[in-house]
């Protein structure tokens, strides 16, 4: 399902034609696609990046669009992995206090936004680097919406979740009666239910390691 397709089913499910209510359709849609994203963890949602870290400096900037970190690591001269461990930024003071505690960073914490750039959070490292390293960030973001997109992976894979989280957000603006609002706030859960099996479990198993899914016979 393209927005095209979505914008239409949205109007036609709530027989809502009002310009003022199509103006406010991408809002709708923005803000079901911020619910969904934020209750499953779908691959969709996750970015890899590459970067280094500068010798004697123990901050490393976040990418622009970066929500959560997935997992980081540090690549030594010899391409070996170390990922760090998540701690907090008290740890990590009280761990190296000296700037001088130098060696290949084992931890990380978000230390907060840079002072050049509000929007941007900085990534602070325990020891502080000894020497310029690789840096490789999985990372979760917001994909690009529907809205502006056009098409994207939820769309064209569940678009299910998408279309009754859009109209729950739409009727909600509408001040619709309240059985036809528990009807959609239900149907989204069951879409939501169906949507995190697949992100949260059949993406992350398989047959090998888990054995196939059985059904208790009753």
């Amino acid at each position: 399902m393209n927005y095209a397709a979505l914008s239409a089913a949205i109007q036609a499910y709530t027989e809502n034609t009002e310009a003022d209510f199509i103006a406010e359709i991408p809002v709708f849609v923005q803000q079901a696609e911020q619910r969904i994203y934020n209750s499953m963890q779908f691959p969709s949602i996750r970015k890899n990046v590459t970067g280094s870290t500068s010798s004697g400096n123990k901050y490393l900037g976040c990418p622009n669009d970066f929500l959560a970190v997935y997992s980081i690591a540090v690549i030594d001269a010899t391409g070996s992995y170390e990922y760090l461990l998540n701690k907090d930024v008290n740890f990590i003071r009280q761990a190296y206090p000296q700037p001088t505690d130098t060696a290949i960073p084992r931890y990380y914490a978000l230390f907060g936004a840079q002072s050049n750039d509000v929007n941007e959070l900085t990534f602070i490292l325990g020891p502080t680097p000894d020497a310029t390293y690789g840096v490789e960030l999985h990372y979760y973001y917001y994909p690009e919406s529907i809205v502006t997109a056009g098409t994207t992976w939820l769309g064209d894979n569940f678009d299910s979740v998408l279309l009754y989280g859009s109209l729950v957000e739409a009727y909600t603006y509408m001040k619709g009666e309240t059985d036809m609002m528990a009807l959609y706030n239900q149907k989204f859960m069951e879409a939501l239910a169906l949507a995190k099996r697949l992100a949260d479990g059949m993406e992350r198993q398989d047959a090998y390691r888990s054995g196939q899914f059985r059904q208790k016979v009753t």
